[in-house]
């Protein structure tokens, strides 16, 4: 049998979840589910804090896993394998000048349509080469009567002080506040979780528009290929970043207003104040130093405000100290800075002077007075790179196809599919399911039975069982009475929808149960899911749903989203974890066979289950989502595996599996999947589809 396998749990410390206090008024009756989950962040956080960069003892011991930390974050910002260098093909469309300032508006391709709106700011009198400044912007849009000129034009005081001052500064727009408009906010807006699935964050377009804009400035004449440095603020520090980290053709780094350590942003809610381009997919549970100790040994300014909100002056410093000991191990401490101006999260000028001072240093080996300030010279219509916008233009869709997807292919012999098996499985345990949760030392589905409740139809027993360090979550065991024998055991998945169905059914029926609301949730007195006469009724709800409900608002729900993903897991894999953990303690029960059912939700999440489990049980599907972008949202599987696929091992996995469908997409869907186990040689038993009516 598959098990899962998992990272240890410490020690946790209870926090107040921001999510569930601050903006919009706390529902009291997730109060209990709010606190647990507020205790499970901080005890996740606490971990990935503990373990970022602790094996790192010596100058060897760093140096032994750079290249594979270097490849992690490759991976992590969906750029894994490297994409191709296809041709910049550069076009300028104009330029200018003013008080000794060249300023050219241009466009290159960071890959077939993937355009990049830029400026580059160049002194008018100009002697050979010299050092680059790959200057990355924020959020700071300009629009005018609806029309987008490029946060360029928002920063544009900084590449005319980098000219003015003997630097050439190539300063680009962003996929989203560009002059073509792209999206950052896929998860944080517009409740894209596929983007989960398909390990993609807007953060990996950044980065490689960032690396393709080395490759430009190498290859214009007036530039020393060799001293490049990057700066930029707020979302600008973040590219910053990843840019530096990656690529080290960066010979000098100021990141501002970029970072922070994640205590901040999970457990103080900082996360909640940023887009999606702020982080990469972290599959391998990072703490940021891990980040900025890429960049060692190169020399690193970390810049930031005193009063930033977003970028607490704590985690700033946390993350300082950290990455300060990799620079110690270089014997490299003349490299890295820290510093800290006065003031909210805002582009101040004490800010950019530290800026400038750094580039002299580190680029020109200059130290001159700061006598110039940096101004804007140029209109945002002087900026403006396109009259007209290319039609084949990529970037308001690139998140479509910038990180490669699994073939869709289904296996056609026994040999393919235990191939594609061994490497499905292979990749869920050590991507998609690396970080889920584990009490240390002991047996991760200790369970304990409590007391019963009896009615006059049925006596309702519950079983507690520890999927973690920090949740107990129940199992509700429904036993008809005058039944001699019971006739098997049939578990329902619980999904919320499920929930809202059997909650005012079971608080009627058993009404001194704690588990189950008083409050009225339905017109009607609920029901039980449909099974046979004497089957024993198992009801398993996850985290989340039910007693441990947490907070119901929509932005919040989507805040809560986001932070498991920033913690390297997400909210459906460790619900899928609590499934799994929940089967196998009824299975160390004796309560075997199983029949397990889910649907809508719950389908999605027991399909996944299915193959960790018992090869004995017995699986319902019904209402399957015929495409992974519908869920369940697990980091990176859709780069190598589709649903019908994931349908195909999960059936290899158990004793029979059927599906029932609801949608003539589910009929075409499944269909397939049946004809595929057919030629496999399955019978009806083994697997079966029944299609809608």
């Amino acid at each position: 049998m598959f098990s899962l396998k998992f990272h240890l749990l410490g020690s946790f410390v209870a926090f107040s979840l921001i999510i569930s206090t601050s903006g919009d008024a706390q529902d009291s009756t997730t109060s209990t589910g709010d606190e647990l989950l507020a205790r499970y962040f901080a005890a996740q956080t606490a971990i990935v804090t503990k373990d970022s960069l602790a094996d790192v003892k010596t100058l060897e011991d760093w140096t032994r896993q750079r290249e594979e930390r270097h490849a992690q974050l490759q991976e992590m910002l969906g750029l894994k394998p490297w994409p191709e260098r296809s041709p910049l093909k550069p076009v300028v469309t104009g330029t200018h000048t003013r008080e000794g300032v060249i300023v050219e508006n241009l466009h290159f391709q960071a890959m077939p349509g993937l355009y990049v709106t830029a400026n580059f700011y160049r002194p008018e009198k100009q002697e050979g080469p010299l050092p680059a400044i790959l200057y990355v912007c924020g959020h700071g849009g300009v629009k005018k009567d609806g029309v987008s000129y490029g946060n360029k034009t928002h920063y544009q005081h900084h590449g005319a002080w980098f000219a003015k001052n003997g630097f050439v500064c190539l300063m680009i727009d962003t996929i989203q506040l560009g002059e073509i408009e792209g999206i950052h906010h896929g998860t944080y807006k517009y409740g894209m979780w596929w983007w989960l699935n398909r390990g993609y964050t807007s953060a990996g377009v950044e980065a490689w528009n960032c690396i393709r804009s080395l490759d430009y400035l190498q290859s214009r004449p007036e530039v020393d290929g060799e001293k490049i440095g990057v700066t930029g603020r707020s979302g600008g520090g973040a590219y910053s970043w990843w840019v530096a980290a990656l690529d080290d053709r960066i010979k000098a780094a100021v990141p501002v207003a970029g970072i922070t350590n994640m205590h901040n942003h999970v457990v103080d809610g900082c996360v909640e104040g940023h887009c999606d381009c702020m982080y990469m997919v972290n599959t391998f549970a990072w703490d940021f130093p891990m980040l900025a100790s890429l960049v060692a040994p190169r020399p690193l300014l970390i810049s930031n405000t005193d009063k930033d909100r977003i970028f607490p002056l704590d985690g700033v410093v946390d993350v300082y100290a950290k990455t300060r000991r990799i620079y110690e191990l270089h014997n490299a401490l003349g490299n890295i800075g820290l510093n800290i101006a006065e003031g909210p999260h805002k582009d101040t000028q004490e800010l950019r002077v530290n800026a400038f001072h750094w580039m002299n240093r580190f680029l020109k080996n200059e130290n001159p007075l700061i006598d110039v300030t940096a101004t804007p010279l140029f209109t945002p219509e002087e900026l403006k790179v396109f009259d007209e916008l290319p039609k084949d233009e990529r970037v308001t869709s690139i998140q479509e196809s910038f990180v490669p997807m699994a073939s869709d292919t289904l296996p056609q012999t026994q040999k393919e599919l235990d191939a594609l098996r061994t490497t499905a499985m292979l990749k869920l345990m050590y991507r998609s399911f690396l970080n889920s949760p584990k009490v240390p030392g002991s047996d991760v589905s200790s369970s304990k039975p409590t007391q019963s409740w009896e009615s006059d139809e049925a006596t309702l027993s519950v079983i507690e069982y520890r999927p973690d360090a920090v949740y107990s979550l129940p199992m509700f065991v429904l036993k008809q009475k005058n039944v001699s024998k019971s006739k098997g055991v049939r578990v329902f998945v619980c999904d919320a929808e499920l929930w809202s169905e059997i909650n005012p059914r079971l608080a009627t029926q058993f009404p001194d149960c704690p588990y189950f609301s008083k409050v009225q949730t339905s017109k009607t007195e609920g029901k039980l899911p449909h099974h046979r006469p004497g089957e024993t009724l198992v009801i398993l709800p996850p985290r989340g749903v039910g007693p441990t409900a947490w907070n119901t608002n929509e932005k919040k729900q989507t805040q809560i989203k986001r932070r498991f993903a920033l913690l390297g897991q997400t909210q459906d894999s460790v619900q899928i974890h609590d499934i799994v953990q929940g089967i196998n303690t009824l299975e160390e029960m004796k309560e075997v066979p199983l029949h397990i059912q889910g649907r809508g939700q719950a389908a999605d999440w027991l399909l996944f289950a299915s193959m960790f489990i018992s090869k004995d049980s017995k699986i319902d599907l019904v209402n399957l989502s015929d495409d992974l972008r519908d869920g369940p949202y697990l980091l990176q599987v859709s780069q190598f595996l589709t649903k019908p696929q994931a349908l195909l091992i999960a059936a290899s996995q158990v004793k029979s599996l059927a599906v029932q469908c609801e949608s003539p997409e589910q009929d075409a869907a499944w269909g397939s999947v049946e004809k595929v186990a057919q030629q496999l040689g399955w019978k009806k038993d083994k697997f079966n589809v029944q299609p809608s009516q």
